[in-house]
């Protein structure tokens, strides 16, 4: 398998693994803190903020991840490109209108939305920690 795209998706692969794991432990669970008003202030910053990290990440290991499967398909890379897929719906179907949600909702329902993000993100954290697990067994095989 080529290098190049071996040491692009440790990197990308490790840098998602990081971000996510702040995600889930500390990013959206201080979101239940906040009071409704100052959520909303910060959230809509918070949301553009962390895009530009997370989307040029993201479309790193999407492109990695395609141009591995191209290159050789065999259980690393296609398990790798069903888990990247995954993680690209789970984020655009279900958090994508979460996030909007918190920015309309009204104070009742949006503690209920907090919880949500935090509850189903174990999905996407359990997805981004196997692709990691995933990328560095390949690493040292």
């Amino acid at each position: 398998m080529n290098m190049t795209y071996q040491i692009i998706r440790l990197i990308t692969d490790s840098g998602l693994l990081v971000l996510i794991w702040l995600v889930q432990l500390v990013i959206y669970p201080s979101f239940i803190m906040f009071q409704s008003n100052k959520l909303k202030q910060w959230h809509s910053i918070y949301t553009q903020r962390v895009t530009l990290v997370v989307l040029p990440l993201m479309t790193v290991q999407l492109g990695t991840a395609i141009a591995q499967v191209w290159e050789v398909a065999n259980w690393y890379t296609l398990l790798s490109m069903i888990g990247v897929i995954s993680i690209w719906v789970l984020t655009f179907l279900v958090f994508v209108p979460l996030h909007r949600k918190i920015d309309v909702c009204d104070t009742y329902k949006l503690k209920n939305v907090c919880f949500k993000l935090v509850y189903y993100n174990w999905t996407r954290t359990l997805l981004w920690s196997l692709l990691f697990i995933m990328t560095v067994y390949q690493w040292f095989k």
